[in-house]
């Protein structure tokens, strides 16, 4: 086989690799040095305003000084979402996971998981909000952000109502199965939203808002696409 040939060979199968997807994920970013952006990453912005600033760091907000992923940037633009996505985990019905400490912002303290990402522009999120002590489901379509209403829930809704503590761990969730999406906060069932903009597999990962310094670990995803998957 010619040189060509085997170079050849060799980039297709790095773009393989690239483009291959698990039917898990799981991502505590312990094996990362300190100041760094976690491998297997991919950061991206909706809006304007500068870029996100994703680096691994000990953790600041609490007692056991483990790695966590940190948005660090401040950038105060209100129209802002800085994104960080995992590139080797795609799905379009999943369960979605992910432990989040807001620190600081007072535009706003948000953290937020994405799922059925298809580029910087088209994407679901669920986010939490310190500040406004909620839980809202958007879609981000065309770079547009418009929420989701619960199900059931009034035309005025506006996600749901609940405490979302600064300086201290939670844990958002989100299962999605067809066009019905559910959301959990620290274990609670909040509400579901039935939307269909998006229906396809798509990539999943991290989101924060304007000038939230926001903490991350323990991001899990796992595939119920196929008639193999549990239901």
């Amino acid at each position: 086989m010619t040189p060509s040939r085997l170079a050849l060979l060799a980039i297709l199968a790095a773009r393989g690799a690239a483009n291959a997807t698990e039917p898990t994920m799981h991502t505590d970013f312990e094996a990362v040095e300190i100041d760094q952006a976690p491998p297997g990453f991919s950061t991206a912005l909706t809006g304007g305003g500068g870029p996100g600033a994703w680096v691994v760091l000990q953790d600041p907000v609490g007692p056991s000084a483990t790695k966590v992923l940190v948005q660090r940037s401040a950038d105060s633009t209100s129209y802002r979402f800085p994104l960080c996505i995992a590139d080797t985990f795609s799905a379009a019905d999943l369960d979605l996971s992910v432990r989040f400490a807001p620190i600081s912002g007072t535009i706003d303290r948000a953290a937020g998981l994405v799922w059925r990402y298809r580029d910087a522009e088209n994407y679901y999120v669920a986010r939490a909000n310190a500040l406004e002590g909620n839980v809202v489901l958007y879609k981000v379509e065309r770079g547009k952000r418009s929420d989701l209403k619960p199900t059931d829930a009034g035309l005025f809704a506006y996600g749901v109502k609940t405490e979302v503590p600064s300086g201290a761990w939670s844990e958002l969730r989100v299962t999605a199965r067809g066009t019905r999406f559910a959301v959990w906060l620290n274990g609670k069932h909040l509400f579901d939203v039935e939307d269909a903009t998006f229906p396809g597999p798509g990539r999943v990962g991290l989101w924060t808002k304007a000038d939230s310094v926001t903490a991350f670990d323990d991001l899990r995803a796992a595939s119920l696409d196929g008639p193999d998957a549990a239901r």
